[in-house]
């Protein structure tokens, strides 16, 4: 049974923006009727975006959850309910309701985005988490629902849940937030696309674009373009052959054995045109090996006192008048594994790294 609140605000209900109640609340008949929790890829985006249901007190009545809740400082999960509708001005659950055992329920939907150019020293990818609750404005029915939100890993899934904040997605207040609540848009829309919901013709979408991945078969020509596009085709034929259809042969024992196999491979990539470092380099190592790279020499301009990732900003934007842009194979380790591509084939690799499970990170 679903019980809600009253709260003084106005609904979120706007008919030109997706993060409307009309929208979320379809999404959320699909999670209570259907399924209440899947995963799905989008493109442009990093891993899986998790979507879940679940409900206060019965997605913490296990062992776990209990002692979470314990170390919280709290007593049970409509405790921490209350100290979360507190956040976002929605009345508490009574003695009576509690005794009742009512659910309350909301939806947690997770999702990566690169980070901020800042971010960029430190981290690859930044989680974002998005916490709706349903509640009722003016109204004694469910007609609207508030936002929490955080960029942290729920480890401690209770702890997690507390530590969001109230949001409004329309007043980001860092750039962290800005990047992810744009990004929030069109991660709704390709929830609703995944799982077929009509959205209303007022809606101004977000993107125009099919937001999920096609189906593509992964053949030796997958792997044979990703070489070629790596290199800037400076490889030898037969040499693209006979590793394109070793990666296939690889590919095809799984997803998990592949990813240890993978990792021989980096023998191969840097042997076509690739710079191995670990994360401490020098300018003058970047000039160097990237000059050595492309051909021809490079130089670009740098504050004193510049080292390794900090040097980003400034290869990029020397490389980019030459129409390049540095990237790295994603090693799994504490180095980078540097590789050149032409400018305008850059989202190409970034669809077949996708595609090959050769995972490739920009900078």
């Amino acid at each position: 049974m679903k019980d809600f609140f009253l709260n003084l605000f106005g609904r979120n209900n706007d008919p030109k923006s997706i993060v409307s109640f009309d929208v979320i609340d379809k999404v959320y008949s699909h999670l209570y009727n259907e399924k209440n929790s899947f995963e799905f890829k989008m493109k442009g985006v990093h891993d899986t975006i998790s979507v879940s249901l679940y409900s206060f007190p019965s997605s913490f009545d296990h062992d776990e959850g209990r002692a979470e809740i314990k170390k919280s400082g709290f007593k049970n999960a409509y405790e921490v309910l209350n100290e979360i509708y507190k956040k976002i001005n929605v009345g508490p659950v009574s003695e009576e309701q509690m005794l009742q055992e009512l659910e309350y329920d909301y939806i947690h939907i997770q999702f990566y985005t690169e980070p901020t150019p800042e971010g960029k020293k430190y981290l690859k990818h930044v989680l974002h988490n998005f916490v709706i609750f349903f509640c009722c404005t003016n109204s004694l029915e469910t007609n609207d629902f508030k936002m929490l939100y955080n960029n942290s890993y729920f480890l401690d899934y209770t702890r997690g849940i507390l530590d969001t904040e109230s949001i409004d997605i329309n007043e980001p207040k860092n750039d962290i937030q800005k990047i992810g609540f744009k990004e929030f848009e069109r991660i709704l829309q390709g929830i609703c696309q995944y799982l077929n919901i009509e959205l209303p013709e007022s809606i101004e979408l977000p993107s125009q674009e099919n937001l999920l991945p096609e189906e593509v078969e992964v053949t030796q020509g997958t792997f044979e373009e990703f070489i070629k596009l790596v290199s800037r085709g400076d490889v030898d034929e037969k040499l693209v052959q006979k590793q394109s259809k070793k990666l296939l042969k690889n590919f095809k024992k799984g997803h998990t054995e592949y990813h240890e196999i993978v990792q021989e491979q980096w023998d191969f990539f840097e042997s076509i045109d690739a710079w191995s470092s670990d994360w401490k380099f020098d300018p003058e190592d970047a000039e160097c090996f990237i000059s050595e790279m492309i051909g021809e020499d490079l130089n670009f301009d740098y504050p004193e006192e510049t080292y390794s990732h900090d040097l980003f900003p400034y290869i990029q934007s020397a490389l980019e008048k030459r129409g390049f842009e540095l990237m790295s194979y994603d090693t799994h380790g504490d180095n980078y594994l540097f590789f050149v591509a032409n400018k305008k084939d850059v989202l190409r690799i970034l669809e077949l790294s996708e595609l090959t499970k050769i995972e490739v990170d920009r900078l």
